[in-house]
C-alpha cells in the first residue's frame, strides 16, 4: 500500500532529504533537519502523490489518508503536549505548500490553524497574553478566509484602518486586546457577507479546507505562469507540510527572521539575514515593518540604527550561528534558512538550496572548492549555465528608477541606452559622430548589419528568438527586444508609439534585453566584471567536457571575442554578412544586375580582395584553429533595395536606369525566399559565386601560413545541400580553384568540403552525401523550420498559445525540439559515420548556446557546438555538465 503521509519531529523522521520528489523541497529538509537533531516544530508532510491523485480524481482524496492525517496529528500533539481542537490547552498549526522545486509566493500558506471562539480563550490563558491571542485569531481568519474562502485582503485591511481610524492610532501594534477582540467581531460578519455562511469553528474542517486550497494552488495562475517560466513539470504536484505552530509574536523575547549563510548578492561568506522582534513570519515577507539585521557587520554596512539580534538576542544568536554552519556543511551548499525564536528558544522552519546571482554562485562554488567543502565536478555542476549571462554583459542598475512604456521578448540579453533611430543608415551615421543609438524596425534583414552593428542595441516589434535581429544582437553581444508586438514603429514618420506614448527620432530609451523591458529615458548600466572566480570555474569545466565548443563569427571584433570567452574555433563564418560593408554592396548590386557571366565576374573581381582580408583577419586571429566558412546563403533580393528613394540612390550610384533596378527587384522575388533560389543552388546557377570565395579563402590561407609558418586548414561549407550531386558538382569547383592558388602561390592548401544539414531530406540521405562531404554541420535553426514547417520570424505570434497549451513544452527555436529534429541529426549521425567513419560533426544553430540543447549534442556524439560569442562560456559549461551526467539538482 502507498504511504501518503510522513511524520517528523523530536529528533526523528520518516523522511530524508533524498526524497524531495515525493515530500517536496521543504518537506524533505524539515525530515533532513530534524533527524539532525536541529530544534524543529513537529509535524508531518502530506506528499507530492497526494496532488497528483487529487488532479487525477476529480479533486478527491486517497481513502487512506484521512486516517494517516489523523495519527500524523495524534503524534505532533504527544510531542508539543497539547491537543488539536481542545479549549483549554489548543494545538496551533501552519498549513504550507512544498513542491520539489522551490516556487517562492507562488502557492498558499495558512498559519495559526485551529483557532475558534473558544480555543482563542485557551490561548490566551495558556501563553498568559491575551493581546497575543486575538491577534493570531484575527491573523487566521484574515488568512484563511482569503485562502481557503477566496474573500479579497482588501476587505480585511479597510476594516482593520476604519478601526485604526476610530482608534486615533496608526500601527497595528497599537491595537489592545479588546480592540483586537472587536476586530475579530468585525471580521467574522464580513466573512458571511461574503460568502453567505459563518466562519467555519470545527479545526478539522478547518484543516481540511486549507490542505484542499493548497493543493489547488498548484494551478493557480502565478503558478502556472512561474512553473512555465522556471521549466517546472505541472505533473511534479506539491506536497502539503502540516506543522505545530511556533509563535515569533508573544513578546520581546520572541522573534522570527530569514538568513543565508552567505551573501546571495556576492557570494561572500558571511552570515546574512534579518528579523523582527515580536512578529510572526509573514510580516518579515509582507515589508509591513522594516526588519533589522542579523549581525552588527549587517547593521554597520547598511548604516542601520536597529538593533542586531548579534546584541538583543546574543545567546539565540550564537545558537543560530551554529545552525548555519552545521546546515552549510551537511548539505555543502549556501542554505536559506528561515526560523523562529518563541519566548528565548529558537526553533528552525525551513532550509533550502539558496537563491543566488550567477555570481554569488560562481564564488560560492569555487570558495566551497577550496575549503574542501566539495569537489570541482560539483561545482561545476552546480551552475546553471543559463545564469552566466548576467556577468557576460552590461545589466541595468538595480537601484535605478524606470519608466517602462512596452515589454518584448529578450531575445539578447544586456541593457543599453541610446537615441532612436529608424534606418541602419541611420545608426551608422549617427554612431561615426559620436552619439549612441537604438535601432528601431518592424524587423531586421541581412541588409541592417552596419546598422546593428553600430548601435548599442535593437528593437523589433516582430519576429521571434531566433529572428534575424536576435541571432545576430547576441553574436555581436548587443542587447535586443524582439515581437514587441503593442509598439508602432511608423518608420517614415520617425515615430515609435505604445498606448498613447510616443517617442520620435532622436529621444532617447533604453532596452533591458534580460527581461525585455523598453523604457524612456536613460537608466544607468552596471558593467560586468569576469573575476578569478569565472575564469577558475570555467578552467574546471574545460577538465571535464568532450564536446568542443565554437563559435558563430565572421567580424574580427567577434572573433576576437569569443576567443577570449574560450572559444576553439569558428564553427560559422556567414560569408554574405560581409557582403554589406562599405563598397562591397554596391560590387554586390553590380554583379546581380549583371546580365551574363562575364559582367558578373568582373563585379566579383571587385569584391575578391576584401573577402581574401577578412579571411586574411579571421585566421590570424584563429591561429590555427579550424574555421567553417558557410559559402553564400541568402538569396540575391536581401541585396537589392527595397524602397524607391532607395532604389534611386543605388541606381544614381551604379549609373543605371532606375527602371532597371526596379525590374531586376522584381524578377528575383520569391514568393517565399526560405525556400527559394538560395544557398547551394545558387552556386548551381552562378558557379562563379562560389568560385571567387574560394579563391578569397584559399589565397587568404597561402598569405597567413606564408607569414606566420603555420598550417591553416579552413572548412567549407556548402549550405542547403539536399542532394549528393549538388556538394559533387560545387566539389569540383572548390577543389580546382585549391589547385590554381596552391601553384600559384606555391603554398601548399589542406582543407575540407562539406555541407550544412539544414533539410530533412539531407538528414535521411546523409549516407549518399557523406561520400563526398569531409563534415557535417547541422544548421538547426533551418532544419527547425524545413521539419516543422515553421517560420522563426512569423511563429512568435502563436508559439506562446502552443506552450501554453502543452502542444510545445519548449520554443523549437530557442531550445532543440529533440524527438522530432534530434531524430533527424542521429539518424543523418549515424548514417554518415557508417559511410565516413571521420565525418567531422557539429551545429552552428543558435541551439549551440542553449544548455539543453548542448546534453543532446553531447549524447548524440556531435564533436562540437558552435554559437554566438557571448554564449561560449554557457555552451563551456553545460558540455561540462553533460559529460558529468547533468546538472546537479538544486532548488
Amino acid at each position: 500500500m502507498a504511504k501518503w503521509v510522513y511524520s517528523f519531529g523530536d529528533g526523528k523522521a520518516e523522511g530524508r532529504a533524498d526524497m524531495r520528489n515525493l515530500l517536496g523541497g521543504k518537506g524533505a529538509n524539515l525530515a533532513e533537519m530534524s533527524s539532525l537533531g536541529l530544534p524543529v516544530p513537529p509535524g508531518f508532510t502530506i506528499t507530492t502523490e497526494v496532488c497528483t491523485y487529487f488532479y487525477d480524481n476529480e479533486r478527491t482524496y486517497p481513502p487512506e489518508l484521512k486516517d494517516e492525517v489523523e495519527k500524523a496529528l495524534v503524534s505532533v500533539e504527544k510531542i508539543v503536549g497539547t491537543a488539536f481542537g481542545d479549549a483549554a490547552n489548543p494545538l496551533l498549526v501552519s498549513v504550507r505548500s512544498g513542491a520539489r522545486a522551490s516556487m517562492p509566493g507562488m502557492m498558499d500558506t495558512v498559519l495559526n490553524l485551529g483557532l475558534n471562539d473558544k480555543t482563542v480563550l485557551g490561548l490566551a490563558k495558556s501563553s498568559g497574553d491575551e493581546r497575543f491571542a486575538w491577534d493570531s485569531y484575527r491573523r487566521f481568519i484574515q488568512m484563511y478566509s482569503n485562502v481557503v474562502l477566496d474573500v479579497g485582503h482588501h476587505y480585511f485591511e479597510e476594516a482593520l484602518e476604519i478601526k485604526k481610524e476610530d482608534l486615533g492610532v496608526q500601527m497595528d501594534t497599537d491595537l489592545k486586546a479588546d480592540d483586537w477582540k472587536s476586530v475579530v467581531a468585525e471580521y467574522k460578519k464580513l466573512v458571511e457577507k461574503r460568502t453567505g455562511k459563518p466562519f467555519p469553528q470545527e479545526p478539522r474542517e478547518q484543516l481540511w479546507g486549507a490542505v484542499g486550497a493548497v493543493f489547488e494552488s498548484w494551478m493557480n495562475q502565478r503558478a502556472i505562469t512561474y512553473r512555465r517560466l522556471h521549466s517546472i513539470p505541472e505533473s511534479w504536484g506539491t506536497a502539503v507540510n502540516v506543522q505545530a505552530m511556533v509563535f515569533g509574536n508573544m513578546g520581546e523575547d520572541c522573534a522570527t527572521g530569514v538568513a543565508f549563510t552567505r551573501d546571495p548578492s556576492t557570494g561572500t561568506n558571511l552570515f546574512y539575514g534579518e528579523y523582527l522582534v515580536n512578529a510572526q513570519g509573514e510580516d518579515v515577507v509582507a515589508g509591513i515593518r522594516t526588519p533589522q539585521h542579523l549581525t552588527v557587520q549587517g547593521k554597520l554596512a547598511q548604516k542601520s540604527d536597529a538593533p542586531a539580534m548579534e546584541e538583543v538576542m546574543p545567546e539565540v544568536f550564537r545558537q543560530l550561528a551554529d545552525v548555519r554552519q552545521r546546515l552549510e556543511k551537511h548539505y555543502s551548499d549556501m542554505q536559506d534558512i528561515e526560523f523562529t525564536v518563541q519566548r528565548g528558544k529558537l526553533y528552525m522552519l525551513q532550509t533550502r538550496n539558496g537563491k543566488r546571482t550567477a555570481k554569488a554562485a560562481l564564488k560560492i562554488a569555487v570558495d566551497m572548492v577550496n575549503e574542501g567543502l566539495i569537489d570541482k565536478k560539483e561545482a561545476v555542476a552546480r551552475i546553471v549555465p543559463a545564469s552566466l549571462d548576467q556577468l557576460l554583459h552590461p545589466t541595468l542598475d538595480p537601484k535605478a528608477t524606470r519608466k517602462v512604456i512596452a515589454k518584448g521578448l529578450p531575445a539578447s540579453p544586456g541593457a543599453a541606452s541610446g537615441k532612436v533611430v529608424f534606418s541602419a543608415d541611420d545608426a551608422e551615421k549617427q554612431a561615426r559622430s559620436g552619439e549612441k543609438v537604438i535601432l528601431v524596425r518592424r524587423e531586421t534583414s541581412p541588409e541592417d548589419i552596419h546598422g546593428m552593428h553600430a548601435a548599442e542595441g535593437i528593437l523589433t516589434s516582430t519576429g521571434g528568438m531566433t529572428s534575424h535581429a536576435a541571432v545576430v544582437a547576441r553574436g555581436m553581444g548587443k542587447p535586443c527586444v524582439a515581437g514587441a508586438g503593442d509598439v508602432r514603429i511608423d518608420g517614415k514618420a520617425g515615430t515609435l508609439s505604445v498606448r498613447g506614448t510616443v517617442v520620435k527620432t532622436g529621444e532617447t530609451i533604453t532596452l533591458d534585453g534580460s527581461t525585455g523591458e523598453i523604457i524612456l529615458g536613460i537608466v544607468p548600466t552596471v558593467q560586468p566584471e569576469l573575476s578569478g572566480d569565472f575564469s577558475q570555474l570555467m578552467e574546471w569545466a574545460d577538465e571535464f567536457r568532450k564536446l568542443g565548443i565554437r563559435t558563430n563569427a565572421e567580424t574580427p571584433a567577434d572573433a576576437a571575442q569569443a576567443r577570449k570567452f574560450g572559444a576553439e574555433g569558428i564553427g560559422l563564418c556567414r560569408t554574405e554578412h560581409m557582403f554589406f560593408e562599405g563598397d562591397r554592396i554596391v560590387a554586390v548590386r553590380e554583379m546581380i544586375l549583371a546580365d551574363d557571366e562575364k559582367s558578373r565576374r568582373t563585379a566579383l573581381a571587385k569584391i575578391q580582395p576584401m573577402q581574401r582580408q577578412d579571411f586574411v583577419e579571421l585566421f590570424e586571429i584563429m591561429a590555427g584553429l579550424p574555421v567553417t566558412i558557410r559559402l553564400l546563403d541568402p538569396p540575391l533580393h536581401e541585396f537589392l533595395p527595397k524602397t524607391p528613394a532607395e532604389m534611386e540612390v543605388v541606381a544614381r550610384d551604379l549609373g543605371v536606369d532606375l527602371k532597371e533596378i526596379e525590374e531586376r527587384a522584381n524578377k528575383l522575388h520569391e514568393f517565399n525566399p526560405m525556400l527559394g533560389h538560395r544557398g547551394v543552388r545558387l552556386g548551381i546557377s552562378y558557379p562563379e559565386i562560389y568560385e571567387m570565395q574560394a579563391r578569397a579563402i584559399f589565397e587568404a590561407v597561402a598569405e597567413v601560413q606564408k607569414k606566420a609558418g603555420k598550417t591553416v586548414i579552413p572548412e567549407i561549407m556548402i549550405p542547403l545541400v539536399a542532394t549528393k550531386k549538388e556538394l559533387d558538382l560545387m566539389k569540383v569547383v572548390i577543389d580546382r580553384v585549391a589547385e590554381e592558388v596552391s601553384s600559384s602561390s606555391s603554398q601548399k592548401l589542406e582543407y575540407l568540403v562539406g555541407t550544412m544539414i539544414e533539410l530533412p531530406r539531407a538528414a535521411l540521405r546523409a549516407g549518399d552525401i557523406a561520400e563526398t562531404a569531409e563534415f557535417f554541420s547541422f544548421g538547426t535553426n533551418d532544419l527547425t523550420q524545413t521539419t516543422f514547417g515553421l517560420s522563426r520570424d512569423d511563429s512568435a505570434s502563436f508559439l506562446e498559445k502552443y506552450q501554453q497549451r502543452g502542444i510545445f513544452e519548449h520554443d523549437p527555436f530557442a531550445s532543440l525540439d529533440i524527438e522530432g529534429v534530434g531524430e533527424l541529426i542521429e539518424i543523418a549521425t549515424e548514417r554518415g559515420r557508417k559511410v565516413r567513419n571521420s565525418l567531422k560533426l557539429g551545429i552552428c544553430g543558435e541551439h549551440g548556446g542553449d544548455p539543453a540543447s548542448v546534453f543532446f549534442c553531447h549524447k548524440a556524439g556531435l564533436d562540437y557546438v558552435s554559437c554566438s560569442p557571448y554564449r561560449v562560456p554557457i555552451a563551456r559549461l553545460a558540455a561540462a555538465q553533460a559529460a558529468l551526467g547533468g546538472p546537479l539538482k538544486t532548488e
